[in-house]
């Protein structure tokens, strides 16, 4: 499963595992893009850090993603205006729109085929959905664009638009951001303790850590299990489809995200949470053809994104007033944005003891949300079904027959046929007899 950021990524750039014990101020578990920023951060504002990452930096959610750089997450500013009020939306927006600037910036130096697009979110047969969020995005002074009729092989009802937003080669930039930074490729963080990653090489001893694992390792503490969902998504590259301008993606969960890359359409969708079934690749494949017949697929791959509870990433101290242990997780498909905003709040939190969006992200606020009775009754299922349990917390894993893998429909965890792990939170893989 290759995503085409893989085939053009440059020159490859190995990095040796660690050998032996070393020290530093900042740990920072996890070479995803959210890794690889907060250590790029944290040398900006003169903090010494060290990156571990199991595998190879930018080879897990990374290397599938989309590569969407946009403060505009769907209709979610309607959404945090009415759970807590018009000046977190405000914020949110304030946080989000940062992040798309520092991308700006750090792209002038490091060649990532970033180009401003305006991003839209469509709706299928709500336009009252749009006209609310679009109310809220006049109160918070954001410019809106509105299409009757955007340019995408789907019936709408119209399209918001947010200018000024972008899209980029995300490994390209990884690796561009990587240079310099002190990172262990191959090396699998065995533990967590305070002032410690354990390791089966040796020991990184830090003052403080920075879980950037998509899903936290340490998620029992924290209630982390409860707080956050997995959620797959499909992607097909096709050549000779017709470019609609901008990065378009529909309001409800189900349906279809468009973008260009270099001429090549990224065709999103098939989505479903993980463990259970979905459309996948051939909802797309069935799209495709009656949209844009005479196209070339040319790359399929699928994603899993953390989800939180209220739509809003959990990034901060793991626990109320932890000051050794901090994270960022449940992106919520906007891994890319959430990952830089991520390392803007992370840094500053270490740098000078604060953020002006710590309350915002804060992983300890309230857990009372609707979608936490969701998560419990799937975990409960999960406990009390029958089948080859997860070595996370012993939910029955269901077998994907479309992706070959036994996946976890409680907390995301992964295995391929031979019981390898592949997506955490679970630590180690299955025993297949």
């Amino acid at each position: 499963m290759k995503s085409l950021w893989m085939d053009d990524a440059g020159p490859e750039r190995r990095y040796a595992p660690l050998r032996g014990n070393v020290d530093t101020d900042t740990a920072v578990v996890g070479g995803g893009m959210a890794g690889i920023l907060c250590a790029r951060l944290l040398r900006e504002r003169g903090i010494d850090s060290v990156v571990v990452e199991a595998e190879r930096i930018g080879m897990g959610i990374t290397r599938c993603t989309t590569a969407k750089i946009t403060a505009q997450h769907g209709l979610v500013y309607s959404g945090i205006a009415r759970r807590y009020g018009l000046g977190a939306a405000r914020e949110y927006w304030r946080a989000n729109q940062e992040a798309v600037e520092e991308y700006r910036r750090l792209s002038r130096g490091f060649p990532c085929d970033f180009e401003e697009k305006t991003a839209y979110v469509y709706s299928r047969d709500d336009r009252k959905k749009l006209e609310q969020e679009r109310e809220i995005y006049d109160r918070l002074g954001i410019g809106a664009v509105f299409q009757e009729h955007p340019p995408i092989p789907v019936q709408t009802v119209g399209a918001l638009g947010m200018a000024e937003q972008a899209q980029f080669h995300p490994l390209k930039f990884l690796n561009a951001a990587a240079q310099g930074l002190q990172i262990y490729e191959d090396t699998f963080a065995a533990e967590i303790r305070p002032g410690r990653v354990v390791t089966a090489q040796g020991t990184v001893r830090a003052r403080r850590v920075i879980l950037a694992t998509h899903f936290p390792m340490v998620n029992l503490r924290g209630l982390y299990f409860l707080k956050l969902r997995q959620h797959r998504s499909y992607v097909l590259a096709l050549a000779g489809a017709r470019d609609p301008g901008g990065m378009y993606i529909d309001e409800q969960e189900g349906g279809l995200s468009f973008r260009t890359c270099n001429g090549t359409l990224l065709l999103g969708g098939g989505g479903h949470p993980t463990g259970k079934s979905g459309g996948g690749w051939e909802e797309l494949r069935r799209a495709a053809e009656a949209a844009y017949p005479g196209a070339r697929e040319q790359y399929a791959w699928a994603t899993q994104d953390c989800m939180s509870l209220d739509g809003i990433p959990y990034i901060g101290r793991h626990q109320k007033n932890s000051r050794e242990l901090y994270v960022a997780t449940g992106f919520n498909k906007w891994g890319m944005t959430g990952s830089m905003a991520a390392a803007r709040v992370l840094s500053g939190l270490i740098a000078e003891g604060g953020s002006r969006y710590r309350e915002l992200f804060d992983p300890s606020r309230s857990v009372v949300h609707p979608q936490l009775l969701v998560n419990l009754g799937q975990a409960a299922m999960g406990l009390l079904s029958f089948g080859r349990r997860c070595p996370h917390m012993g939910c029955a894993l269901r077998w994907n027959p479309r992706e070959h893998t036994w996946d976890c429909p409680c907390h995301g965890s992964r295995f391929d046929r031979e019981g390898g792990l592949i997506d955490n939170p679970a630590k180690r893989g299955l025993r297949i007899e």
